[in-house]
Protein backbone atom coordinates (compact mmCIF):
# COMPACT_ATOMS: atom_id res chain seq x y z
CA UNK A 1 0.00 0.00 0.00
CA UNK A 2 1.27 3.13 -1.10
CA UNK A 3 2.72 6.10 1.92
CA UNK A 4 1.27 9.27 1.93
CA UNK A 5 3.45 11.95 2.38
CA UNK A 6 2.41 14.76 4.11
CA UNK A 7 2.23 18.26 1.56
CA UNK A 8 4.39 21.10 2.95
CA UNK A 9 2.32 24.08 3.54
CA UNK A 10 4.02 27.13 2.97
CA UNK A 11 4.68 29.51 5.95
CA UNK A 12 3.30 32.54 6.43
CA UNK A 13 5.12 35.46 6.26
CA UNK A 14 4.84 35.82 10.62
CA UNK A 15 6.15 32.43 11.06
CA UNK A 16 8.83 33.59 9.06
CA UNK A 17 9.49 36.39 10.56
CA UNK A 18 8.99 34.57 13.95
CA UNK A 19 11.38 31.54 13.01
CA UNK A 20 13.81 34.45 12.22
CA UNK A 21 13.32 35.79 15.55
CA UNK A 22 13.65 32.46 17.25
CA UNK A 23 16.96 31.95 15.62
CA UNK A 24 18.23 34.83 16.53
CA UNK A 25 17.69 34.56 20.07
CA UNK A 26 19.13 31.35 20.19
CA UNK A 27 22.41 32.64 18.94
CA UNK A 28 22.77 35.35 21.36
CA UNK A 29 22.15 32.91 24.04
CA UNK A 30 24.82 30.64 23.27
CA UNK A 31 27.77 33.08 21.88
CA UNK A 32 31.07 32.10 23.53
CA UNK A 33 32.41 34.82 25.33
CA UNK A 34 35.80 34.67 23.32
CA UNK A 35 33.31 35.84 20.17
CA UNK A 36 31.81 38.88 22.02
CA UNK A 37 35.18 39.83 23.16
CA UNK A 38 36.22 39.92 19.37
CA UNK A 39 34.09 42.62 18.56
CA UNK A 40 36.36 45.00 20.58
CA UNK A 41 33.58 46.34 23.19
CA UNK A 42 35.18 43.66 25.95
CA UNK A 43 37.07 45.38 28.85
CA UNK A 44 40.67 44.54 27.77
CA UNK A 45 43.50 43.29 30.41
CA UNK A 46 46.68 44.45 28.48
CA UNK A 47 50.02 42.42 29.47
CA UNK A 48 53.11 44.53 29.87
CA UNK A 49 56.26 42.49 30.08
CA UNK A 50 59.25 40.44 28.61
CA UNK A 51 60.26 37.11 27.52
CA UNK A 52 58.36 35.51 30.77
CA UNK A 53 54.97 36.84 29.41
CA UNK A 54 55.99 36.40 25.24
CA UNK A 55 56.18 32.55 25.90
CA UNK A 56 59.79 32.39 25.01
CA UNK A 57 61.10 29.03 23.87
CA UNK A 58 57.72 27.50 23.78
CA UNK A 59 54.70 27.85 21.13
CA UNK A 60 52.76 30.95 22.06
CA UNK A 61 49.59 29.21 22.06
CA UNK A 62 51.02 27.85 25.49
CA UNK A 63 51.73 30.55 27.40
CA UNK A 64 50.68 31.43 30.32
CA UNK A 65 48.93 34.71 28.66
CA UNK A 66 47.19 33.19 26.32
CA UNK A 67 46.23 30.88 29.19
CA UNK A 68 44.22 33.27 31.03
CA UNK A 69 42.34 34.25 27.73
CA UNK A 70 40.97 30.39 28.29
CA UNK A 71 40.78 30.83 31.81
CA UNK A 72 38.47 33.76 31.32
CA UNK A 73 36.18 32.86 28.92
CA UNK A 74 36.12 29.20 31.29
CA UNK A 75 34.78 31.30 34.23
CA UNK A 76 32.48 33.94 32.18
CA UNK A 77 34.59 36.89 32.19
CA UNK A 78 34.18 38.57 29.29
CA UNK A 79 37.58 40.28 29.09
CA UNK A 80 39.68 40.91 25.69
CA UNK A 81 43.66 39.80 26.60
CA UNK A 82 46.73 41.59 24.60
CA UNK A 83 50.03 40.48 24.72
CA UNK A 84 52.18 43.69 24.64
CA UNK A 85 55.46 41.84 25.48
CA UNK A 86 58.89 41.90 24.15
CA UNK A 87 61.25 39.36 25.05
CA UNK A 88 64.40 40.87 26.55
CA UNK A 89 62.36 44.03 28.04
CA UNK A 90 63.49 46.25 30.31
CA UNK A 91 61.48 48.49 32.43
CA UNK A 92 62.79 51.73 30.56
CA UNK A 93 62.01 50.13 27.31
CA UNK A 94 58.61 49.32 28.59
CA UNK A 95 57.68 52.86 29.99
CA UNK A 96 58.75 54.36 26.80
CA UNK A 97 56.48 52.14 25.00
CA UNK A 98 53.25 52.25 27.60
CA UNK A 99 51.74 55.70 26.59
CA UNK A 100 51.69 53.82 22.77
CA UNK A 101 50.15 50.91 23.71
CA UNK A 102 47.46 52.76 26.37
CA UNK A 103 46.06 54.85 23.78
CA UNK A 104 45.95 51.85 21.24
CA UNK A 105 44.56 49.02 23.57
CA UNK A 106 42.59 51.45 25.91
CA UNK A 107 42.89 48.65 28.29
CA UNK A 108 40.76 48.11 31.81
CA UNK A 109 43.78 46.78 33.38
CA UNK A 110 47.22 46.54 32.91
CA UNK A 111 49.52 43.45 34.11
CA UNK A 112 53.26 45.04 34.54
CA UNK A 113 55.88 42.07 34.54
CA UNK A 114 58.72 44.05 33.89
CA UNK A 115 62.16 43.79 36.04
CA UNK A 116 63.36 40.61 35.42
CA UNK A 117 65.92 41.95 32.77
CA UNK A 118 66.98 45.14 34.66
CA UNK A 119 68.12 42.77 37.31
CA UNK A 120 70.07 40.19 35.28
CA UNK A 121 72.06 43.81 33.63
CA UNK A 122 72.34 44.91 36.79
CA UNK A 123 70.37 47.99 36.74
CA UNK A 124 69.91 50.51 40.12
CA UNK A 125 67.26 49.28 41.88
CA UNK A 126 66.41 52.95 42.21
CA UNK A 127 65.80 53.34 38.26
CA UNK A 128 63.57 50.15 38.09
CA UNK A 129 61.78 51.65 40.94
CA UNK A 130 61.37 55.06 39.38
CA UNK A 131 59.90 53.56 36.04
CA UNK A 132 57.46 51.07 37.44
CA UNK A 133 56.48 54.02 38.87
CA UNK A 134 56.16 56.23 35.94
CA UNK A 135 54.46 53.14 34.08
CA UNK A 136 52.39 52.78 37.67
CA UNK A 137 51.09 57.00 37.55
CA UNK A 138 50.39 56.40 32.95
CA UNK A 139 48.25 53.18 33.58
CA UNK A 140 46.38 55.28 35.83
CA UNK A 141 46.32 58.43 33.96
CA UNK A 142 44.41 56.22 31.02
CA UNK A 143 42.09 55.47 33.14
CA UNK A 144 43.46 52.01 33.81
CA UNK A 145 44.07 49.89 37.02
CA UNK A 146 47.70 48.34 36.89
CA UNK A 147 48.34 45.28 38.52
CA UNK A 148 52.37 44.56 39.53
CA UNK A 149 54.06 40.98 39.05
CA UNK A 150 56.81 40.87 40.62
CA UNK A 151 60.31 38.78 39.84
CA UNK A 152 63.39 37.74 41.61
CA UNK A 153 66.73 37.49 39.93
CA UNK A 154 69.49 34.56 41.18
CA UNK A 155 71.18 35.04 43.96
CA UNK A 156 74.48 34.58 42.24
CA UNK A 157 74.58 38.37 41.70
CA UNK A 158 74.93 38.97 45.41
CA UNK A 159 72.91 39.35 48.82
CA UNK A 160 72.72 42.58 48.63
CA UNK A 161 71.95 43.74 45.09
CA UNK A 162 69.29 40.64 44.98
CA UNK A 163 67.56 42.27 48.18
CA UNK A 164 67.24 45.39 47.34
CA UNK A 165 66.20 44.06 43.87
CA UNK A 166 63.47 42.09 45.50
CA UNK A 167 61.90 44.98 47.50
CA UNK A 168 61.89 47.10 44.57
CA UNK A 169 58.27 46.05 43.61
CA UNK A 170 56.66 45.49 47.67
CA UNK A 171 57.89 49.05 47.62
CA UNK A 172 55.92 50.25 44.41
CA UNK A 173 53.45 48.21 45.13
CA UNK A 174 52.69 49.20 49.06
CA UNK A 175 53.34 53.16 48.19
CA UNK A 176 51.40 53.30 45.85
CA UNK A 177 48.52 51.07 46.55
CA UNK A 178 49.54 48.76 43.42
CA UNK A 179 47.97 44.70 43.53
CA UNK A 180 51.22 42.91 43.85
CA UNK A 181 51.99 39.27 43.11
CA UNK A 182 55.07 39.22 44.47
CA UNK A 183 56.79 36.55 42.24
CA UNK A 184 55.48 35.46 39.00
CA UNK A 185 57.68 32.36 38.83
CA UNK A 186 56.50 30.89 42.43
CA UNK A 187 56.58 27.00 42.91
CA UNK A 188 58.41 27.17 39.23
CA UNK A 189 61.63 28.60 39.55
CA UNK A 190 64.39 26.06 40.02
CA UNK A 191 62.09 23.16 38.93
CA UNK A 192 64.02 21.56 36.00
CA UNK A 193 61.20 19.79 34.89
CA UNK A 194 59.64 23.28 34.67
CA UNK A 195 62.75 25.51 33.63
CA UNK A 196 64.13 25.79 30.36
CA UNK A 197 68.02 24.56 30.08
CA UNK A 198 68.75 28.54 30.83
CA UNK A 199 66.96 27.99 34.37
CA UNK A 200 65.51 31.54 32.98
CA UNK A 201 62.74 30.85 30.99
CA UNK A 202 60.10 28.22 32.20
CA UNK A 203 58.63 25.43 29.96
CA UNK A 204 55.31 24.56 28.57
CA UNK A 205 54.65 22.41 31.21
CA UNK A 206 55.28 25.09 33.98
CA UNK A 207 52.96 28.29 32.47
CA UNK A 208 49.29 26.15 34.12
CA UNK A 209 51.15 27.16 38.17
CA UNK A 210 52.54 30.62 36.50
CA UNK A 211 48.69 30.81 35.00
CA UNK A 212 47.42 29.87 38.58
CA UNK A 213 49.94 32.50 40.03
CA UNK A 214 48.52 35.13 38.27
CA UNK A 215 44.87 34.24 38.63
CA UNK A 216 44.91 34.42 42.75
CA UNK A 217 45.67 37.85 42.67
CA UNK A 218 44.00 38.62 39.11
CA UNK A 219 40.07 37.34 40.03
CA UNK A 220 39.63 39.31 43.07
CA UNK A 221 40.27 42.29 41.38
CA UNK A 222 37.54 41.53 38.65
CA UNK A 223 35.46 40.33 41.19
CA UNK A 224 34.98 43.37 42.84
CA UNK A 225 35.16 45.72 39.21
Amino acid sequence: MPVKLPVAIPASPLYRVLGLLTVIILVMLVVPAQARAADGSAPVILVVGDSLSSAYGIPVAKGWVAGLQGRLEQEGYPHRVVNASISGDTTGGGLARLEAALERHQPAWVLLELGGNDGLRGIMPRVTRGNLEAMVAQVRAAGARPVLLGIRIPPNYGPVYTRRFAAVFSDVAEGHGVPLLPFLLEGVAGDPLLMQDDGIHPRAAGQGRILDNVWEVLRPLLEGE
